[in-house]
């Protein structure tokens, strides 16, 4: 007999919610795990940075008190203490998970696996000590890495990647981050607030350029009007690192530039984490990018084997890998519950935050499918107003034969709050009328959503 039903490698949010999801349908599970439980999301990822970007809108508040009527001294901020605070709610939010594995039961096995054939991993001990752990079904939850590129060499001192600067307590004067997707975004947004100097460089030619072009429009000169400088379709040709600084070579419509930097952030992709686990030994296929290939149930080539979340390719985003880690453990127990991929929301936190999901107008109009728009302004919001945060919009995308909605996208403070509600709808497939319908307490941001339903249908009051 097996050690376990189910073995899982990887604590991240796809791993450990598989671990918990196995153990409650009764079978016997294993979790292992290299390095913290929670993941790079928990530990190094999703939750510190929003903590530092928490820190970075408080101080852009104090710093705004005056507009509210409300005198202070001035304001600094204490670097080396933003980033303890993240630190430590990183370390409180991975204690809970251990809670949680002993709550429900879940083995942990600390170390490194590797397999050895489809049904066993040997896992290595920080000590060295290796042991044998086979299992009925072995779900791979190893999310990624950051990809790497010649001309980019990562030092971890002066050209870094986001989880060197999450552990950072020493503030760069200047920082220039290559790529303007998340992780480039939030990270220029929380080091100009603190005082650093930013530049966000992008060979696309928009900022989070996976958004609709009017939203990041909108970022993109919100960054502008903050002092960041932002240099869309421009190329990184090569890094100087020097003992003091990196001299970044840049080359816009064959036009060359170089800009002189303490610190240069590397965002610009990801590879699937599949290094040292010998997939290659159980002939586990990969897909054209090198993501793990599966099946609606998550299954990989090899019967008996799953694999969710970054590894196993798509949105590499934390609530896409838990709930992969549903559809694994379903189909273990069973069932069939696969993820609607057309419908996972994505969030970029800085400020203006950003919130979307479905189709973009572009992808709409490259699909051919007839659509309709409505968009409403926050400036026209009192709560907007009243809060000091007119910045920014609601836009919706209907089909424009029944009036469905097929897109969402929002722009604004506390965006990303706003958008649960528009996932709701989609997987109800509403309509504009039903949210135009629904009544919205007043004075709320959320109303934005009922007034751009309303203009979709030529019939909203306050714009």
């Amino acid at each position: 007999m097996a050690d376990f039903d189910v073995l899982v490698i990887g604590a991240g949010p796809g791993g450990y919610v598989a671990a918990i999801k196995a153990a409650q349908h009764g079978k016997k599970t294993a979790l292992v795990e290299r390095e913290n439980l929670g993941g790079i999301c928990l530990n190094w990822g999703c939750i510190p940075t929003k903590a530092l970007l928490k820190s970075a809108e408080v101080l852009d508040t104090i710093r705004h008190a005056s507009d509210f009527g409300i005198s202070t001294g001035p304001v600094t901020a204490d670097f080396a203490q933003v980033i303890a605070r993240s630190r430590s709610v990183a370390n409180a939010m991975a204690k809970g998970i251990e809670f949680l594995m002993k709550k429900n039961k879940v083995t942990v096995v600390s170390g490194t696996a590797t397999f050895v054939d489809a049904t066993t991993v040997a896992v290595t001990a920080a000590d060295g000590s290796v042991k044998n752990v086979t299992a009925d079904r072995i779900i791979i939850a190893t999310g990624h890495k950051p990809r790497s590129f010649p001309n980019l060499p990562v030092d971890g001192k002066r050209v870094v990647t986001y989880r060197h600067l999450l552990g950072r307590s020493e503030q760069p004067k200047s920082l220039l981050a290559i790529g303007a997707g998340a992780i480039g975004m939030e990270f220029g947004y929380f080091f100009n607030a603190m005082g650093t100097k930013v530049t966000v460089v992008e060979a696309l030619d928009s900022v989070l350029p996976l958004e609709d072009s009017e939203i990041s429009k909108i970022v993109e000169r919100s960054f502008l009007k903050a002092g960041v400088a932002v240099k869309t379709a421009t190329k990184v040709v090569k890094l100087d690192v020097k003992a003091d600084g990196v001299d970044v070579h840049l080359e816009k419509g064959g036009v060359a530039e170089v800009v002189s930097v303490d610190t240069v952030l590397v965002a610009v992709g990801f590879l699937a984490n599949t290094e040292g686990l010998n997939l290659d030994k159980i002939c586990v296929k990969l897909d054209a990018r090198g993501f793990i290939a599966v099946d609606a149930d998550q299954a990989t080539s090899v019967p008996g084997v799953y694999a969710i979340g970054d590894v196993a390719g798509r949105q590499l985003l934390a609530h896409k890998a838990s709930f992969e880690a549903e559809a694994a453990v379903a189909a273990i127990a069973g069932h069939h519950q696969p993820v609607d991929y057309s419908q996972i929301p994505g969030c970029t936190y800085c400020q203006p935050q950003v919130a979307s999901i479905g189709l973009t107008e572009a992808k709409a109009k490259e699909r051919g499918r007839p659509y309709k728009i409505g968009k409403f302004q926050f400036m026209a919001s009192g709560k907007a107003k009243a809060i000091g945060h007119p910045e920014g919009m609601v836009k919706l995308i209907f089909d424009s034969e029944f009036m469905q909605l097929i897109g969402a996208h929002i722009v604004g403070v506390d965006a990303t709050e706003m958008l649960s509600e528009l996932s709701l709808t989609m997987k109800m497939e509403g309509t504009a009328t039903e949210l135009m319908t629904t009544v919205h307490a007043h004075p709320t941001l959320s109303e934005a959503v009922m007034e751009a339903a309303a203009d979709a249908l030529g019939q909203c009051v306050h714009q």
